[in-house]
């Protein structure tokens, strides 16, 4: 006999909301604000080396080296501007402390439109729901921004749980707030390991979103595939009856 459906466990980034603009165009934006001529495509090439280097020396915000998620990100942009030709340590520090508040605003984020509707169809299955995000602490307050916040039983980041997908830790920490073993849980996201296979591996009823109809996973099966977030409540639905 099947175990009955009880929770849904939620990615948040480019599952539910997405960031608004290009990180160029956004870093600019604030540049901008202090004087400084920088182009969004400079700005995109040195963020993404940047975010490379200090992801690979310090994974998860650098908690393990003494950082969290604010020094880490303030760093991240510190380098990205210093890889621009921006020398002068206070402005750099100015401009990333205003975008490290910026992030935490509705502005800078985008919800889905099919977003909100999936979730209170959860809610209206008798489902309830909690976030298992690679994201720093911001994301509560971020998620309140966007009203998102009120549908989630509880929110885990990676910074907070000190562990990151793909580790199956960060989902086992999940699986004790929902308190029912893992066949009674779903996950939905959008990335093919962090969040479709790690929760499959730990018993998990994963569903990969594919709003982009992505060919490089062809051991997905159809039923665990959503082109987007109006068909999972039948795909609930089937496992609850």
């Amino acid at each position: 006999m099947r175990a009955p459906l009880r929770w849904v466990l939620w990615d948040v980034k480019d599952t539910l909301l997405k960031v608004r603009l290009s990180v160029g165009e956004q870093y600019c934006k604030e540049a901008e604000r202090m004087g400084l001529s920088i182009s969004p495509a400079e700005v995109n090439a040195a963020f993404l080396q940047a975010y490379r280097d200090y992801s690979r020396r310090y994974p998860n915000y650098g908690i393990t080296h003494g950082l969290n998620g604010q020094s880490w990100w303030m760093a991240v942009v510190q380098n990205t501007f210093s890889k621009c030709g921006v020398q002068d340590p206070a402005l750099k520090n100015t401009i990333s402390l205003n975008l490290y508040h910026n992030f935490s605003n509705a502005d800078n984020w985008e919800v889905y439109p099919d977003t909100q509707k999936a979730l209170k169809s959860c809610s209206a299955l008798g489902l309830k729901l909690g976030v298992v995000s690679n994201f720093d602490n911001r994301l509560e307050e971020i998620l309140r921004a966007c009203k998102l916040l009120s549908h989630f039983s509880f929110v885990i980041t990676s910074e907070e749980a000190g562990v990151a997908k793909p580790s199956p830790a960060i989902f086992n920490q999940a699986l004790q707030k929902c308190g029912v073993p893992a066949a009674n849980v779903a996950h939905v996201g959008d990335d093919y390991v962090r969040d479709y296979l790690t929760s499959r591996g730990v018993g998990i009823h994963g569903f990969l979103l594919d709003r982009n109809n992505n060919p490089n996973q062809p051991d997905v099966p159809r039923e665990h595939r959503l082109p987007s977030l109006d068909e999972l409540p039948s795909r609930l639905q089937e496992l609850m009856d």
